[in-house]
Order: structure tokens, then sequence, then C-alpha cells
């Protein structure tokens, strides 16, 4: 089964990501989320494994741009994921998908113990 890494391209995490997939011989589908966006069923996959803090990027500029009131209302996982699904930059980069198993962020030594 192929990994599919989700992400942008642009962004410097995703890029590492996928040089190393690429070193290690590991084969991946890349979904642009910018472009191909995301929906509630994959959102919902995803937070089955990964926990809201850990998907929703609080350090970008999306998440910057927000109201107030929109920032405290991601607090409950619906109203974070209609935000996420209207504007992919809060989701936190990259998110990996490989034998079932969903991770979110890179690092070599993460990567390394996945495969």
């Amino acid at each position: 089964m192929t990994a599919v890494l989700y992400g942008i391209p642009n962004c410097d995490t995703v890029k590492k990501a996928r040089t190393w997939l690429d070193e290690h011989g590991v084969a991946y589908d890349f979904h642009d989320f910018k472009k191909a966006g995301v929906n509630d069923a994959l959102l919902g996959v995803w937070l089955a494994q990964v926990p809201l803090a850990t998907l929703l990027n609080r350090k970008g500029t999306t998440w910057r741009k927000l109201s107030p009131e929109q920032q405290a209302a991601a607090a409950d996982a619906s109203v974070a994921r209609t935000l996420m699904i209207e504007n992919p930059s809060l989701i936190k980069r990259p998110v990996l998908v490989a034998n079932g198993q969903v991770s979110v962020g890179f690092t070599p030594d993460s990567y390394a113990s996945r495969f």
C-alpha cells in the first residue's frame, strides 16, 4: 500500500519529508490540500488517531488572522474541523498516512521508525 503525504508543496517541513521519503525509496502519493482540499470525513479519520491539539496549526499566519472568537471556538472539534476545511493552512504539516497510521509533522527519526 502506498503512503499518502498531505501538505502544501512550498512548506519547508513538507519539502524535508518529501526528500526523506524519496531518498529512502518510500512510495507515496502527494495530496496538496491547498489545491485539492480536505473534507470532513478525512479530518475525522485523522482526528480518530491524532489529538486536535496536534493537528490544528496554531502557530501560522492563518491562525493569527482568525478573530479571537474563531480561535476560542476552535477548541470545539466540530468548529475546528470546519475551520480546517475552509482554511487548509490551519492543518499542521505534513500529515502522513501509511499502513492505516496517521502522523503529523516530520523528523527524520520519526519517519525512520515508521519505515
